[in-house]
């Protein structure tokens, strides 16, 4: 490895900041901009980087966040970011930050974790990152039928709102989990990131409930990613008002509180593989980080 040197929370630095976000978009396609300059960029989200000549040539950022299972909190990093230029590539510089990180916070942290696409499942372990499989959550429509619940009036919410984006941001940072059996607290960058970047067009607001719902109808599929509220809710029950007579399937992309009339199954394929260093110990046999929290 040449001369290269480690940089790290460099956020309020324009030109490392800059380069990440140049790196970011032309690695993963995801443009960092819009979210750093609306102020969602904070404390919880630290980047540590290789620099060559002031240009970030590799990355891996933490995202620091509760974890709460079934009930318990636990303190938890999550790795994301993990990138290197196409010119860079084959100096072990991952490997050197990814060592540098757990070195760091394995002893300040209950667990560290992250999610791998297919090419890099090998490359974790070798940390000690042990594989966990996850599961998919279906709600079972009869039962949500019986509800009988009125149609709900959603509002879809605007990000580029001013009043709308106050409002999404008062609800990451006052949200309580989704689930006690598995629900993220402290995490708002990343709700925010997601509000922004990723579900823009998908976020409603139910006013009865005072609740935020990230939903999307595809034909008779209705997909939620997450409810987000400062009180505990009753998810069937704001869902029951949400469906059409068309859905005739719900997929919750989190950990449901009661599985009564959810049918479970471990994932097989899908883009995200869980990794965990140390492994849960206390875990339910089903269950899936809700993808809000994904870094």
């Amino acid at each position: 490895m040449l001369n290269y040197h480690l940089v790290s929370d460099y956020r309020n630095n324009k030109i490392y900041r800059e380069s990440f976000f140049e790196l970011a978009k032309s690695v993963f396609d995801i443009d960092f901009t819009k979210w750093y300059e609306k102020g969602c960029w904070n404390d919880n989200y630290i980047c540590y980087s290789y620099v060559d000549n002031d240009r970030i040539i590799a990355n891996a950022s933490i995202s620091k966040m509760t974890i709460v299972l079934k009930g318990k909190e636990y303190k938890a990093i999550q790795i994301g970011t993990v990138m290197t230029h196409p010119d860079y590539r084959n100096q072990g510089l991952s490997k050197k930050l990814m060592n540098y990180i757990i070195e760091q916070y394995e002893k300040e942290y209950d667990f560290i974790y992250l999610f791998a696409n297919d090419t890099v499942l090998d490359f974790y372990p070798k940390f000690g990152f042990q594989r966990v499989k996850e599961s998919h959550f279906i709600l079972n429509m009869s039962a949500l039928r019986k509800q009988k619940v009125k149609m709900s009036t959603l509002r879809q919410l605007d990000i580029n709102n001013q009043y709308d984006f106050n409002l999404l941001e008062s609800f990451a940072a006052e949200r309580i989990p989704v689930s006690s059996v598995l629900g993220v607290k402290n995490n708002e960058h990343l709700l925010m990131f997601y509000f922004i970047l990723v579900f823009s067009d998908a976020i409603f607001y139910n006013e009865e409930e005072d609740t935020v719902v990230i939903c999307k109808q595809e034909g008779t599929h209705l997909h939620v990613f997450d409810l987000i509220s400062k009180k505990r809710v009753n998810i069937e029950m704001i869902l029951s008002g949400i469906v059409s007579r068309n859905t005739e399937t719900v997929y919750l992309y989190f950990t449901p509180e009661d599985d009564t009339n959810v049918q479970t199954e471990f994932i097989k394929d899908g883009d995200d593989t869980l990794f965990i260093r140390p492994t849960l110990k206390d875990s339910t046999k089903h269950f899936l980080f809700p993808i809000t929290s994904h870094a």
